[in-house]
């Protein structure tokens, strides 16, 4: 297995123990520690060229919003939701070099996606402005679309025959975890708490950032 995927892993791990036993120190450590790595990865191993240079972008700016989570989950909520929103646009645009060709899979997907993505969003909603923090409800449904966007045109890779198929596996199922992830994390601290929420919430998206730079990265080094 690859050194990097190696360290990310010991790296996520450590941040879910970090979070389990509520050692700080540790998650300061650890948490931006997987971001860090998987950019470094990413960079030495293609560069930044074309789609590759989004897709650090996008490394760079979750970093970013790692590290304002981490410091306040509430006091930097909007911030880190920002930081988060412009990784999602980045990976888009890397999805998205060329454009793809419109397809009856693509529209189907795409449906599929709103009407599920929609469900989940407007229950959210509900549950922000019935605490009283309306203003957070257009930056959360921005952010429920920009996401829905960014898994979207990664599961479009799955029948893009200019991709590798075990790339487009890795970069299907990571996109997925990354948008589970973000469910879990708005469920939890918007609707009703979840036992371990945080845990699970990081544990997802942590996997889902290093299968997702683990495909672009077998994509573009062939």
């Amino acid at each position: 297995m690859n050194i990097f995927v190696v360290i990310a892993l010991i790296l996520a791990a450590l941040e879910a123990l970090a979070l389990h036993k509520n050692w700080f120190k540790l998650e300061v450590v650890a948490k931006p520690g997987v971001m860090v790595v998987l950019f470094l990865w990413l960079w030495t191993s293609i560069g930044s060229d074309g789609a590759a240079g989004w897709f650090a972008l996008g490394s760079i700016f979750s970093l970013l919003g790692d590290i304002l989570l981490m410091l306040s989950l509430d006091r930097f909520f909007l911030a880190g939701l920002v930081a988060f929103l412009l990784a999602h646009i980045f990976y888009v645009i890397g999805f998205n070099l060329p454009l793809p060709e419109i397809s009856a899979w693509g529209m189907l997907l795409a449906v599929i996606i709103g009407v599920s993505g929609a469900r989940v969003i407007r229950r959210i909603l509900a549950s922000v402005i019935a605490k009283g923090q309306s203003r957070l409800r257009i930056p959360i449904a921005v952010y429920g679309v920009v996401i829905s966007l960014m898994l979207l045109s990664a599961m479009l890779k799955l029948t893009d025959t200019t991709w590798d198929a075990g790339a487009a596996l890795l970069v299907s199922a990571g996109a997925f975890l990354f948008y589970f992830s973000d469910i879990i994390l708005a469920w939890n601290k918007f609707v009703t708490p979840i036992t371990n929420g945080r845990i699970y919430n990081v544990a997802a998206y942590h996997l889902g950032q290093i299968a997702l730079i683990a495909g672009v990265i077998v994509q573009y080094s062939k």
